[in-house]
């Protein structure tokens, strides 16, 4: 971090932890950017076009909104706006920094927790875009699963704890994210494990099925086929874990509209999430929910045990299946779908092998996680 910008790592760390209440974070990009996708708690004051001109106005006229006893982070889209504002406010006597690189960024932190509950897992989390990867550990042995396209994360996570990579595994096929597992497994020449049904055109994979175990040092992971979300979804049961992918989240059930979005055929893909979630949930109270994917919510790492996830309120679609209600299950996710993940048919394509990832992979997944199904 330079004594003007920002590292956005830092910027994630600040905002989680209990310094926050000393970092303001100032978005001056457009409304409607701010709108659809922002850093938490932040505020906006809407004058990207105006700083691109080096009008200051709009921002002068601001100066009695921002605080005068504590760090500024300013961030835009990609650095150069807020590092125009930073100055600006530097001038007026703020301690004001840049967010280096803005939201593009933001896009590419990623933090890393320990899961107090379960021995032996990592979770790491990009708050930028809401996705959630693993890694699971025995002995000096990993195992990757739902690795992002920024593969020097989980090489770096593991040399940190002295483990070798065995294996690299996809939960699915990702609509969201390009996912990195194929690069990781071949930079590595190590198995990667996907489900049959979503290996598209792919041809270097290690199919996996239901009921199958892969062995990590001596710890097993247990294979369940949860189908729903994609054709080929499953879940990893790592002892007292369930790693859900986008099976089951901690508030909501992957959206099932991301492999065909007509009514029948999201009905027929709702039908069998139902069925799958009515399998996951009957695996015991004290199973720790391991989600590949978070909204808002604020506990790091995201971990509920099943029986808490069950009997709490936030999660309805849960709820439905508790109560055995398959139709109002499948009626809530099609009444309730949001907008879906920018870029995902491209996103899919390259995941499926059918494209190859291009220059422009980075930008492709930028932007809100809407992988949930309300």
């Amino acid at each position: 971090m330079s004594n003007t910008n920002f590292d956005p790592s830092e910027v994630a760390r600040r905002v989680r932890e209990d310094d926050a209440e000393d970092l303001f974070v100032l978005d001056v990009r457009n409304k409607d950017d701010y709108e659809e996708w922002r850093i938490a708690d932040s505020e906006n004051v809407p004058i990207y076009d105006e700083l691109l001109e080096y009008d200051y106005s709009g921002l002068e006229d601001n100066l009695d909104e921002l605080p005068e006893d504590e760090e500024i982070a300013v961030v835009c889209v990609g650095g150069v706006t807020s590092a125009r504002a930073a100055e600006f406010l530097r001038e007026h006597g703020y301690d004001a920094k840049s967010v280096e690189d803005g939201m593009n960024g933001w896009g590419r932190v990623h933090r890393e927790y320990e899961v107090d509950d379960v021995d032996g897992v990592v979770q790491i989390v990009r708050p930028g875009t809401g996705c959630v990867s693993y890694l699971v550990h025995d002995g000096d042995e990993a195992l990757v699963v739902d690795p992002s396209q920024y593969v020097d994360q989980y090489l770096n996570a593991a040399d940190d704890r002295d483990l070798d990579i065995v294996g690299v595994a996809d939960t699915h096929a990702h609509a969201d994210h390009v996912s990195g597992a194929r690069r990781l497994a071949g930079e590595l020449d190590v198995p990667y494990y996907l489900h049959e049904d979503d290996t598209g055109e792919l041809n270097e994979v290690s199919k996996i099925e239901d009921g199958e175990t892969l062995t990590v040092g001596d710890r097993d992971v247990d294979v369940i086929y949860t189908p729903g979300h994609t054709p080929g979804s499953v879940s990893f049961e790592v002892d007292d874990a369930l790693l859900s992918g986008d099976t089951l989240f901690l508030r909501s059930v992957g959206r099932p509209d991301l492999e065909d979005s007509s009514e029948d055929a999201v009905r027929e893909a709702a039908g069998q999430l139902f069925d799958s979630l009515d399998r996951v949930t009957d695996l015991g109270d004290a199973k720790v929910v391991l989600p590949g994917h978070f909204s808002d919510e604020e506990i790091r790492p995201l971990a509920t045990e099943l029986g808490a996830l069950r009997s709490e309120t936030d999660n309805e679609l849960v709820g439905y299946v508790e109560d055995g209600d398959q139709e109002a299950f499948v009626e809530t996710i099609v009444e309730s779908l949001s907008d879906e993940p920018a870029n995902y048919n491209e996103i899919k394509q390259i995941n499926w092998g059918k494209e190859q990832p291009g220059g422009d992979t980075e930008a492709l997944e930028l932007g809100p996680n809407n992988c949930a199904a309300n």
